[in-house]
């Protein structure tokens, strides 16, 4: 029983209490209506239960965006609905010109069962890929639309003032589209958000068990990896085991692909200009001991931070598979799957936003976060925009982030203390870039 990650009913209800408390001890929101924060802090906080206790997966989160979309149109915005299967945009315009501000949340939950005690646990189910399986936001998502929406009440409150246009875009899918569909950031971009409002930046941010509540966490540059997958087909001639020589053995050139791949890395990518990692995760041949197959399927991952060293790996798997197969008689199949981009936070636009970040959380509460190997479809906007993207703590003050559960983890736990935080965080940021930008 994991006791630190499983907070009671009467620990949440304390929480809930003190959270005004802690907003104004803890975020110096000086530009902001501190009233307006508090105001609607409670709903943010009633907002994510609702929404982590109704998860819906990628492409389906119909639910979630109502109660974004409408929540938008109560307070005036322009709103379009159903952009990329789920995708809600929001315009607001304030009265004063200056440029426009993007700011996203993701809406999609995971395949997850959730195991952590909480009021407003998940009890969905479904049927993923033919497993019977929980529906659970194990990745904080729920988190992202409550603060966004926050931010958008905070925001539409100061119309009057507002220096420029903010686009509030909720996504589906970010985690990725189901089987046969696509999905994301991609599939908004390529639906037209970005020619119908142009914005001059983007920013997002992403609930993290790694770090404590009341921190936010940035890097300028390289953020988070790039994330693609392969698929190698090694085409033999099947044959019986003990007559290996009348045949053409796939499992033992397959077994060369795998060593060939793995010092691609190590001596043809130069990694002192980013880190890179290429993982076989299955390998499938044959059906019995004495039978040298027809066939062996391997699949598996990529991951790096460079974008042109990305194209390298790219082209240097495919030659790698195709020639260690004809070395052996077989040949080979290659089908390289191109996933997220490479998320690349805009070194410019991070220094001149790294005061507002501070403004927030206070200046020795944030920090330099390590290259993540994990990956984010924010990096399509990152592409056509200047773009930050940064991590808000999420486990509570006390307890080792270290050891928290991680996300995707079924006890991911996000403290809800850290809500105020993040709607500040998304409010000063577009506040500061309109002010300092305005004409």
């Amino acid at each position: 029983m994991i006791k630190t990650h499983r907070p009671t009913a009467i620990t949440l209800a304390l929480c809930a209490a003190i959270n005004a408390f802690a907003f104004s001890a803890n975020v110096n929101a000086s530009d902001i209506p501190t009233k307006q924060l508090q105001d609607v802090e409670k709903n943010v906080v009633a907002w994510r239960r609702d929404i982590h206790q109704h998860p819906e997966l990628g492409n389906r989160e119909t639910r979630t965006a109502d109660i974004a979309a409408s929540h938008l149109e109560n307070l005036g915005m322009q709103v379009e609905r159903n952009i990329g299967y789920t995708g809600v945009v929001g315009i607001l315009k304030g009265d004063l010109p200056g440029p426009t501000v993007m700011l996203r949340a993701d809406m999609d939950a995971l395949p997850v069962t959730e195991k952590v005690d909480l009021p407003f646990a998940s009890t969905q189910t479904t049927n993923y890929r033919g497993v019977d399986v929980g529906i659970m936001h194990a990745c904080g998502h729920d988190t992202h639309v409550a603060m966004l929406m926050g931010a958008a009440e905070v925001l539409a409150g100061m119309k009057k003032q507002l220096q420029g246009t903010v686009m509030f875009v909720f996504q589906p899918a970010e985690e990725g589209a189901p089987q046969g569909e696509e999905g994301g950031a991609e599939l908004m971009l390529k639906q037209g958000i970005f020619e119908q409002h142009k914005p001059d930046v983007a920013f997002g941010l992403h609930i993290t068990s790694g770090l404590n509540t009341g921190k936010i966490g940035y890097r300028s540059g390289p953020l988070m990896a790039s994330s693609d997958s392969f698929e190698i087909a090694i085409h033999g001639t099947q044959t019986h085991g003990s007559t290996p020589w009348n045949g053409v053995d796939p499992i033992s050139a397959a077994a060369q692909v795998v060593t060939g791949v793995n010092h691609i890395i190590s001596r043809q990518i130069d990694i002192t200009k980013e880190p890179a990692i290429v993982s076989f995760g299955k390998i499938a041949g044959g059906v019995r001991n004495n039978i040298i197959p027809e066939k062996v399927e391997m699949v598996g991952t990529i991951r790096n931070f460079d974008m042109d060293n990305r194209q390298q790996i790219f082209d240097k798997i495919k030659h790698t598979a195709t020639h260690i197969a004809a070395a052996s008689g077989a040949t080979a199949e290659v089908e390289i799957n191109e996933g997220y981009p490479v998320t690349i936070n805009n070194p410019a636009l991070t220094e001149q936003m790294l005061p507002s970040l501070k403004k927030v959380a206070g200046e020795e509460k944030v920090v330099v976060m390590p290259k993540i190997t994990g990956a984010e479809d924010f990096s399509f906007y990152a592409l056509e925009v200047p773009s930050v993207f940064v991590f808000l703590g999420g486990t509570p003050v006390g307890q080792d982030a270290t050891k928290a559960p991680s996300n995707h983890s079924p006890y991911f736990f996000a403290d809800e203390k850290a809500l105020p935080i993040g709607t500040a965080t998304l409010t000063q940021l577009a506040l500061d870039y309109m002010a300092a930008n305005a004409p």
